[in-house]
């Protein structure tokens, strides 16, 4: 039984989302519309966001939006982007990092899950690096693109030719989660969360059988 404990991850009950964003609100309104659509999902599910802090752009929309419909909200951003991304005072708990680097851990160990919305070379490298890590067996937590009028393809169909050229092989596979809608975004999500802890569960079955 320590085994099994010690080696599964519950996770099916997510309370804490990462969302990555732009730190502009992009040309299409549709962003916008998303990132209020999803703060109020995830404030009306007590869903706790995680962010990068700022109150300008999808950032601000996505945090406002959580606020706004009465939930929590973390928001982690580095000393020298505070007054260019105008940190919002309204968070219930705002961190401020030294560097980049600190920021990006600390929004993963406090995050049950990932969701990209639509967003810049920042938001791509936080969204490539959380992949990294799930492809090398860091995490197991779940990664979601949130594909709004199709704004993520380009990506998808990148990761779709390494595969196809076997520089993503079959034993270095990354699962990333697409939804087209914001309110399938949470649903989604805790599918892949509920997928991850029976695996973990297996696992250690399998382990303690062999024993």
């Amino acid at each position: 039984m320590a085994i099994m404990n010690k080696i599964k991850t519950v996770m099916n009950k997510i309370k804490t989302v990462c969302v990555y964003c732009g730190s502009g609100p992009g040309t299409n309104p549709h962003f916008v519309e998303a990132a209020i659509g999803l703060g109020k999902v995830l404030a009306e599910n007590g869903i706790r966001l995680v962010y990068g802090g700022g109150s300008i752009g999808l950032m601000g929309a996505v945090a406002t939006s959580v606020l706004d419909h009465g939930g929590t909200v973390t928001g982690i951003i580095p000393d020298f982007l505070t007054t260019r991304e105008n940190a919002l005072k309204r968070v219930q708990e705002m961190i401020v990092t030294p560097d980049m680097h600190e920021r990006k851990r600390l929004m993963f160990e406090r995050s049950d899950a990932f969701v990209a919305l639509p967003g810049g070379i920042g938001t791509l490298e936080e969204l490539v690096e959380q992949l990294t890590w799930q492809q090398l067996g860091r995490h197991a937590k779940p990664i979601l693109l949130a594909n709004i009028d199709g704004f993520w393809e380009p990506l998808l169909a990148l990761l779709a030719h390494m595969r196809a050229t076997q520089f993503i092989r079959q034993t270095l596979a990354v699962e990333i989660l697409k939804a087209e809608r914001v309110e399938d975004i949470l649903p989604r999500l805790r599918s892949a969360a509920a997928r991850a802890e029976q695996g973990a569960e297996d696992m250690a079955t399998e382990i303690v059988r062999r024993l």
